[in-house]
């Protein structure tokens, strides 16, 4: 069974930054870097939505409007690992995020929670 164990969450002031992980194993997912990976987010009392998602290579990245210019999705395929860097964070980055591929086909994990607060 593939487990996606995301870390890096905290509580951080308006205008501060984090750096999440997600770390990716199971007997499946020694294919790690056949997949387009992504970055979701679910606030409170709200659906979970995309984020940003990044290619297999890591060659092409997408980001949604919300975090365009403040977050940046990365991968390292030899350590099964996908990173967001999140700079400039404020409050309505509030949530708990989550990683899956591109269109989510994995079970989620647990996410890692991001509290943008002063």
């Amino acid at each position: 069974q593939v487990q996606l164990v995301e870390s890096g969450g905290g509580l951080v002031q308006p205008g501060g930054s984090l750096r999440l992980s997600c770390a990716a194993s199971g007997r499946t997912f020694s294919t790690f870097s056949s997949y387009a990976m992504g970055w979701f987010r679910q606030a409170p009392g709200k659906e979970r939505e995309w984020v940003a998602h990044i290619s297999w290579s890591g060659g092409s990245t997408y980001y949604a409007d919300s975090v365009k210019g403040r977050f940046t999705i990365s991968r390292d395929n030899h350590k099964n690992t996908m990173y967001l860097q999140m700079n400039n964070l404020k409050p309505e980055d509030t949530a708990v995020y989550y990683c899956n591929t591109r269109t989510p086909s994995l079970p989620w994990g647990q996410g890692t929670q991001v509290t943008v607060s002063s």
